[in-house]
């Protein structure tokens, strides 16, 4: 097993190189294999292959937390840089529409789970598990902050709460790994079901073109401000987050938004430092690649989240893994009708439901799957889900505790 994290970064990069090194290749095979697979989501797999095997040890690694404090506030920084708010503004509200809906899939699919998985296998969900499936609800809508707040509400048992843990980082991580290959897929996926995808090409085409009428060969000077402007914003937002966060502990309205979560402020500040850039002559900065760069810091966080998920953990009590994937096929379920209904494309779709599952910290990531200049959609959805997070699962716990008779 790889301990050193200096190795496991080397490991990991030469991974991502590997693989785009592939998506270049011209060979049939390369060709056929990626006319399936998106190459985004064996960035995502592959880290976790090698955990799952044991040749690193992914939950021990520092990379992850290094890579989430500190790449994805600049990440976040340079790929809004060139954000066009007009353009954002027109993608209607359908993004909010379907992340609401998500949100309802997870409160009401708790209880269905819960009654569904009591006459399958009563023994799975006997007792207090719906306690823990209280915690899950609130790290599905909101995060680890409204997850830990669940704990405490309900006064969950440590072991119990740990399962859920686990429950929550594979099926949420495999989820994730579906949404990446839709991403890699939307195209061939709209066009077949007719959706409307005129705002989403508008926004990418006006980026496209502003990226081409101000690019120029980057000199050293170039890409070092385009660093000093990411890592700057991402340092200014560390500075302001951590006061913003201690004014507002002890206050239990405010921890229930995750206001008093430090991780919380660093996302949402990045983010607009990030837009307010956008309307200053920073934004010529994409004509250097501004963007791409961020792209490859994002690169880096997919690796190291990757690299988190065990695909082994399913041996270790299958009947709660079982219960997790019913249940995020409900969300996911509920999702797709209202997204036929609406013919909403599968951007909508995807960023709706990954910003309720995965938080700040992923819905940007497969928000910019489609396109770097959609990675703030992403981020808007998953503040809304922190908001949202504390109350919508005390509302789904609240019925589960019927389900369960308690």
């Amino acid at each position: 097993m790889i301990t050193n994290d200096a190795v496991i970064l080397g490991l990991l990069s030469v991974t991502l190189g590997a693989i785009f090194w592939s998506t270049q290749s011209q060979h049939p095979f390369w060709r056929t294999f990626y006319r399936y697979i998106p190459a985004l989501l064996l960035c995502y797999l592959l880290p976790a292959v090698y955990n799952t095997l044991g040749l690193i040890d992914g939950s021990n690694s520092a990379l992850y937390p290094i890579a989430s404090r500190y790449l994805l506030p600049a990440t976040l920084v340079l790929l809004t840089l060139s954000i066009d708010l007009p353009a954002i503004a027109r993608l209607g509200s359908k993004a909010i529409v379907l992340f609401l809906t998500g949100t309802a899939g997870i409160v009401l699919g708790g209880p269905f789970v819960l009654w569904l998985w009591s006459w399958i296998s009563p023994e799975t969900v006997a007792g207090d598990v719906w306690r823990g499936m209280a915690t899950l609800a609130g790290s599905w809508i909101g995060g680890s902050a409204n997850q830990t707040a669940m704990k405490e509400v309900f006064d969950v048992d440590a072991n119990l709460f740990g399962m859920f843990v686990a429950v929550d980082i594979l099926v949420a991580s495999l989820w994730m790994a579906f949404l990446l290959y839709l991403a890699g897929r939307s195209d061939e996926i709209d066009a077949k079901r007719g959706a409307d995808r005129t705002a989403i090409l508008m926004l990418c085409e006006k980026m496209a073109r502003f990226e081409a009428e101000h690019a120029r060969i980057p000199r050293l000077a170039d890409l070092m401000f385009v660093l000093a402007v990411g890592f700057g914003a991402s340092g200014v937002a560390h500075f302001l987050g951590r006061p913003l966060a201690a004014s507002f502990a002890g206050a239990v309205w405010a921890e229930r938004l995750s206001l008093a979560s430090d991780f919380f402020w660093i996302v949402v500040l990045a983010t607009t430092i990030g837009v307010l850039l956008s309307l200053t002559p920073a934004r010529r900065l994409e004509g250097v690649g501004a963007s791409k760069i961020g792209t490859v810091l994002l690169y880096i966080l997919i690796a190291s989240i990757g690299m988190h998920m065990d695909l082994g953990a399913l041996r270790d009590n299958p009947g709660l893994f079982a219960v997790g994937a019913t249940w995020i096929l409900c969300h996911g379920a509920l999702m797709y009708v209202v997204a036929r209904l609406l013919r909403a494309p599968v951007f909508y779709f995807a960023v709706g439901s990954q910003a309720n599952i995965g938080a700040a910290a992923s819905a940007p990531v497969v928000a910019s799957a489609f396109h770097p200049s959609l990675a703030p959609v992403g981020v808007l959805l998953a503040v809304l889900g922190y908001a949202l997070g504390t109350y919508g699962a005390w509302v789904c716990a609240q019925l589960m505790r019927l389900v369960a008779g308690q």
